[in-house]
């Protein structure tokens, strides 16, 4: 693994739209080469005093996007060896307004690996799933066709809506998913092609890059929440108070619900998430950096 003290900026190459609506490259090329972060004014103390210091306002200021797209990817693993091909057995995805910063829906599916469809020991204690619960599970070719509806029916592919996908790393959307669609044949749709790394907007915004998500959250006075890499419990979304906000949980996103924790306090401190990566960058981006 590379460490990078300071945050690395990407150019995004390609004439594709940002979010599956009318958006050129060209926005994708000036959000990327910014390096600069808008600020609005406090119009609100801080809202909690373990943050007392810090530049924090409510609302929070106005972001380049509608909506962010949490996502963090589970895949089959094994000890002091590379499964190949590696295969996505968790699909999650949070939903989170670029206005309020609320949680407003989830999409979440465990998904059947099928060139290993037996998970290793190491991996069930890692990700804290079991082989029943990708047993009999769709495959990834159909849980692509599911997130795909749910995007529609959520009014994301509206081209009214600008949203982006929201990754701890870029390995999710660089690596796994790519790679996984083309060891598949499958066509990866437009809108995985543009994404913001939570731990470069968190560089951007501390001045150090993080080594994981846990140093994120005790850099930013977070508490954890859940089991990392995912966990075990119900699968049925639920709304419940937290703070000021209303969000609705599931108890098997733990990992996207603390991405969207850092999300929401980088946000709150008046930092405006870019797009930090796409498909074809520049050739100075490093390969297994994340």
């Amino acid at each position: 693994m590379l460490l990078v003290r300071k945050p690395l900026f990407l150019l995004c190459c390609g004439l594709r739209p940002l979010t599956g609506g009318t958006h050129s490259s060209f926005a994708a090329h000036k959000m990327l080469n910014s390096t600069s972060t808008k600020h609005s004014a406090i119009t609100a103390t801080t809202l909690c005093p373990r943050h007392k210091g810090y530049p924090r306002s409510f609302p929070p200021a106005d972001q380049d996007f509608d909506f962010f797209l949490v996502l963090d990817f589970e895949a089959t693993c094994d000890h002091h060896k590379q499964i190949v091909p590696q295969e996505i057995i968790e699909f999650p995805i949070v939903k989170v307004s670029g206005k309020s910063l609320e949680i407003e829906s989830v999409f979440h599916r465990y998904v059947q690996p099928t060139a290993h469809p037996e998970l290793t020991t190491f991996c069930t204690q890692l990700t804290g799933i079991i082989q029943s619960m990708v047993d009999n599970q769709p495959t990834l070719e159909q849980v692509l066709q599911q997130a795909d509806e749910w995007m529609k029916m959520e009014g994301l592919l509206d081209s009214q809506h600008r949203f982006i996908f929201v990754t701890c790393g870029d390995w999710d959307l660089k690596v796994m998913l790519p790679g996984q669609c083309k060891h598949l044949g499958l066509p990866l749709p437009e809108y995985f092609h543009n994404w913001v790394n939570i731990k470069k907007a968190y560089a951007q915004t501390v001045g150090n890059f993080p080594r994981n998500l846990a140093s994120m959250l005790n850099g930013l006075q977070l508490q954890h929440v859940g089991r990392h890499h995912s966990g075990l419990g119900d699968t049925t979304p639920y709304w419940m108070a937290v703070g000021s906000w209303r969000e609705l949980v599931c108890p098997l996103t733990d990992d996207c619900k603390n991405i969207t924790a850092i999300l929401r306090e980088l946000a709150l401190r008046n930092y405006i998430l870019k797009p930090t990566g796409c498909l074809q960058t520049h050739p100075t981006f490093i390969l297994g950096m994340y």
